[in-house]
Protein backbone atom coordinates (compact mmCIF):
# COMPACT_ATOMS: atom_id res chain seq x y z
CA UNK A 1 0.00 0.00 0.00
CA UNK A 2 1.58 3.05 -0.89
CA UNK A 3 1.56 6.81 0.88
CA UNK A 4 -0.06 8.31 -1.92
CA UNK A 5 -3.55 5.56 -0.37
CA UNK A 6 -2.82 6.96 2.87
CA UNK A 7 -3.33 10.48 1.73
CA UNK A 8 -6.17 9.90 0.03
CA UNK A 9 -7.77 7.76 3.06
CA UNK A 10 -7.05 10.89 5.32
CA UNK A 11 -8.12 13.17 2.78
CA UNK A 12 -11.50 11.67 2.01
CA UNK A 13 -12.04 11.13 5.92
CA UNK A 14 -11.18 14.84 7.28
CA UNK A 15 -14.29 15.74 4.56
CA UNK A 16 -16.64 13.43 5.72
CA UNK A 17 -15.95 13.65 8.97
CA UNK A 18 -15.94 17.73 9.09
CA UNK A 19 -19.21 18.00 7.19
CA UNK A 20 -20.90 14.93 8.65
CA UNK A 21 -19.52 14.37 11.95
CA UNK A 22 -17.46 11.26 13.75
CA UNK A 23 -20.68 9.14 14.70
CA UNK A 24 -23.00 9.08 11.03
CA UNK A 25 -19.62 8.73 8.79
CA UNK A 26 -19.14 4.83 8.25
CA UNK A 27 -16.67 3.75 6.95
CA UNK A 28 -17.48 2.53 4.07
CA UNK A 29 -18.49 6.26 2.98
CA UNK A 30 -14.61 7.01 3.58
CA UNK A 31 -13.38 3.93 1.10
CA UNK A 32 -15.92 5.34 -1.37
CA UNK A 33 -15.09 8.53 -1.58
CA UNK A 34 -11.83 8.33 -1.55
CA UNK A 35 -11.36 5.09 -4.31
CA UNK A 36 -10.28 2.40 -2.00
CA UNK A 37 -11.21 -0.50 -0.47
CA UNK A 38 -11.66 -1.29 3.67
CA UNK A 39 -8.78 -3.44 3.89
CA UNK A 40 -6.76 -0.09 2.83
CA UNK A 41 -8.08 1.37 6.09
CA UNK A 42 -7.31 -1.32 8.15
CA UNK A 43 -3.57 -1.76 6.91
CA UNK A 44 -2.96 1.75 7.53
CA UNK A 45 -5.07 2.38 10.69
CA UNK A 46 -6.29 -0.54 11.81
CA UNK A 47 -9.87 1.23 13.36
CA UNK A 48 -12.18 3.95 12.93
CA UNK A 49 -10.78 5.71 16.58
CA UNK A 50 -7.17 5.25 15.26
CA UNK A 51 -8.07 7.16 11.20
CA UNK A 52 -10.11 9.64 13.76
CA UNK A 53 -6.72 10.40 15.54
CA UNK A 54 -4.49 10.62 12.32
CA UNK A 55 -6.74 13.27 10.86
CA UNK A 56 -6.25 14.94 13.80
CA UNK A 57 -2.49 14.46 13.78
CA UNK A 58 -2.08 15.79 10.75
CA UNK A 59 -3.12 19.05 12.02
CA UNK A 60 -2.14 18.77 15.73
CA UNK A 61 1.64 17.88 14.91
CA UNK A 62 2.33 21.44 12.86
CA UNK A 63 0.00 23.33 15.04
CA UNK A 64 1.04 22.54 18.84
CA UNK A 65 4.44 22.35 18.95
CA UNK A 66 4.51 26.00 17.27
CA UNK A 67 2.18 27.25 19.80
CA UNK A 68 4.09 26.04 22.42
CA UNK A 69 6.79 27.73 20.91
CA UNK A 70 5.00 30.77 21.15
CA UNK A 71 3.53 30.77 24.29
CA UNK A 72 6.86 29.60 25.71
CA UNK A 73 8.59 32.92 23.66
CA UNK A 74 5.54 35.23 25.08
CA UNK A 75 6.28 34.04 28.86
CA UNK A 76 9.67 34.43 28.27
CA UNK A 77 9.27 38.23 27.31
CA UNK A 78 6.29 39.02 30.04
CA UNK A 79 5.89 37.89 33.61
CA UNK A 80 2.04 38.89 33.34
CA UNK A 81 0.79 38.89 29.91
CA UNK A 82 -2.11 40.32 28.83
CA UNK A 83 -5.30 38.29 27.55
CA UNK A 84 -4.97 39.09 23.86
CA UNK A 85 -1.42 38.76 23.68
CA UNK A 86 -2.03 34.88 25.17
CA UNK A 87 -4.46 34.26 22.73
CA UNK A 88 -3.28 36.32 19.73
CA UNK A 89 0.14 33.62 20.09
CA UNK A 90 -2.38 30.86 18.52
CA UNK A 91 -2.99 33.18 15.61
CA UNK A 92 -0.07 32.31 13.49
CA UNK A 93 0.08 28.44 14.29
CA UNK A 94 -3.36 28.38 13.26
CA UNK A 95 -2.88 29.88 10.01
CA UNK A 96 -0.10 27.44 9.01
CA UNK A 97 -2.19 24.89 8.84
CA UNK A 98 -3.63 26.12 5.52
CA UNK A 99 -0.20 24.27 4.38
CA UNK A 100 -1.33 21.17 5.65
CA UNK A 101 -4.41 21.02 3.06
CA UNK A 102 -5.63 24.28 1.10
CA UNK A 103 -8.91 25.47 3.83
CA UNK A 104 -6.72 23.57 6.74
CA UNK A 105 -7.50 25.95 9.37
CA UNK A 106 -11.44 26.06 8.76
CA UNK A 107 -11.19 22.39 8.37
CA UNK A 108 -9.16 21.74 11.25
CA UNK A 109 -11.21 24.21 13.79
CA UNK A 110 -14.18 21.69 12.09
CA UNK A 111 -12.92 18.64 13.31
CA UNK A 112 -11.88 20.04 16.81
CA UNK A 113 -15.64 21.09 17.59
CA UNK A 114 -17.13 17.54 15.90
CA UNK A 115 -15.00 15.92 18.31
CA UNK A 116 -15.83 17.80 21.57
CA UNK A 117 -19.61 18.22 20.63
CA UNK A 118 -20.05 14.52 19.98
CA UNK A 119 -17.89 13.24 23.01
CA UNK A 120 -15.42 11.56 21.47
CA UNK A 121 -13.45 10.57 24.78
CA UNK A 122 -10.21 8.90 22.64
CA UNK A 123 -10.09 12.14 20.88
CA UNK A 124 -9.29 13.59 24.53
CA UNK A 125 -7.15 11.46 26.02
CA UNK A 126 -5.03 11.53 22.82
CA UNK A 127 -4.64 15.23 22.56
CA UNK A 128 -4.04 15.22 26.45
CA UNK A 129 -1.58 12.21 25.97
CA UNK A 130 0.92 14.22 23.11
CA UNK A 131 -0.14 17.73 23.74
CA UNK A 132 -0.96 18.18 27.20
CA UNK A 133 2.01 20.01 28.15
CA UNK A 134 0.98 22.98 25.74
CA UNK A 135 -2.62 22.84 26.88
CA UNK A 136 -0.94 23.48 30.54
CA UNK A 137 1.31 25.98 29.48
CA UNK A 138 -1.86 27.95 27.57
CA UNK A 139 -4.08 27.77 30.80
CA UNK A 140 -0.87 28.43 32.92
CA UNK A 141 -0.49 31.85 30.20
CA UNK A 142 -4.23 32.65 30.83
CA UNK A 143 -3.40 31.92 34.96
CA UNK A 144 -0.82 34.65 34.30
CA UNK A 145 -2.47 37.46 32.68
CA UNK A 146 -5.72 37.01 34.86
CA UNK A 147 -4.38 35.68 38.57
CA UNK A 148 -7.50 36.21 39.99
CA UNK A 149 -9.40 33.75 38.33
CA UNK A 150 -10.25 30.55 40.30
CA UNK A 151 -9.07 27.91 38.09
CA UNK A 152 -12.97 26.35 37.82
CA UNK A 153 -13.63 29.95 36.38
CA UNK A 154 -10.15 29.85 34.25
CA UNK A 155 -11.99 26.10 32.57
CA UNK A 156 -15.34 27.82 31.82
CA UNK A 157 -14.35 30.88 30.35
CA UNK A 158 -11.43 28.75 28.07
CA UNK A 159 -14.77 26.60 27.71
CA UNK A 160 -16.57 29.47 26.58
CA UNK A 161 -14.13 31.03 24.13
CA UNK A 162 -13.26 28.07 22.72
CA UNK A 163 -17.21 27.65 21.47
CA UNK A 164 -17.36 30.72 20.17
CA UNK A 165 -14.44 29.83 17.82
CA UNK A 166 -15.38 26.98 16.65
CA UNK A 167 -19.12 28.15 16.11
CA UNK A 168 -17.36 30.99 14.36
CA UNK A 169 -15.00 29.25 12.22
CA UNK A 170 -17.79 26.30 11.25
CA UNK A 171 -20.01 29.00 9.92
CA UNK A 172 -16.86 31.29 8.51
CA UNK A 173 -17.96 30.67 4.76
CA UNK A 174 -21.88 31.66 5.41
CA UNK A 175 -20.92 34.91 7.58
CA UNK A 176 -18.32 36.02 4.87
CA UNK A 177 -21.32 35.84 2.35
CA UNK A 178 -23.63 37.60 4.86
CA UNK A 179 -20.61 40.62 5.36
CA UNK A 180 -20.14 40.82 1.50
CA UNK A 181 -23.81 41.28 0.67
CA UNK A 182 -24.89 43.28 3.84
CA UNK A 183 -21.88 45.15 4.54
CA UNK A 184 -19.67 44.90 1.71
CA UNK A 185 -17.10 43.49 2.90
CA UNK A 186 -14.91 40.56 1.64
CA UNK A 187 -13.54 38.84 4.93
CA UNK A 188 -10.56 36.01 4.87
CA UNK A 189 -10.52 33.32 7.40
CA UNK A 190 -7.19 35.36 8.77
CA UNK A 191 -9.42 37.87 9.08
CA UNK A 192 -11.96 36.67 10.81
CA UNK A 193 -9.82 34.74 13.49
CA UNK A 194 -7.88 38.79 13.96
CA UNK A 195 -11.35 39.43 14.62
CA UNK A 196 -12.47 36.52 16.94
CA UNK A 197 -8.80 37.48 18.98
CA UNK A 198 -10.08 40.52 20.67
CA UNK A 199 -13.44 39.68 21.70
CA UNK A 200 -12.86 36.18 22.84
CA UNK A 201 -10.08 38.07 24.92
CA UNK A 202 -12.42 40.37 27.00
CA UNK A 203 -14.63 37.88 27.77
CA UNK A 204 -11.96 35.14 29.85
CA UNK A 205 -10.52 38.51 31.05
CA UNK A 206 -13.65 39.96 32.14
CA UNK A 207 -13.99 40.96 36.10
CA UNK A 208 -15.14 38.45 38.46
CA UNK A 209 -18.93 38.15 38.69
CA UNK A 210 -20.10 40.36 41.71
CA UNK A 211 -22.26 38.07 43.43
CA UNK A 212 -20.01 36.79 46.32
CA UNK A 213 -21.90 33.33 46.43
CA UNK A 214 -22.32 32.73 42.56
CA UNK A 215 -19.19 30.72 42.67
CA UNK A 216 -19.46 28.58 45.85
CA UNK A 217 -23.53 27.98 44.37
CA UNK A 218 -22.05 27.45 40.67
CA UNK A 219 -18.72 26.19 40.56
CA UNK A 220 -18.16 24.34 43.17
CA UNK A 221 -20.77 21.79 42.58
CA UNK A 222 -19.32 18.55 42.93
Amino acid sequence: MSSDTKSQILNAAEVLFSEHGFGDTSLRAITSHAGVNLASVNYHFGSKKQLIQAVLQRYLAKAMPAIQQQLDDLLHRQSKPSVESVFASLVQPLLSLNQVRPGGTAIFVRLLGRGYSESQGHLRKFITHHYGDSLKTLVHAVHLAVPELSPAQIFWRLHFAFGTFVFTMASSKALGDIAEADYHQRVRVEDIIQLLVPYISSGVGAPQMAAANTESSVLDIA
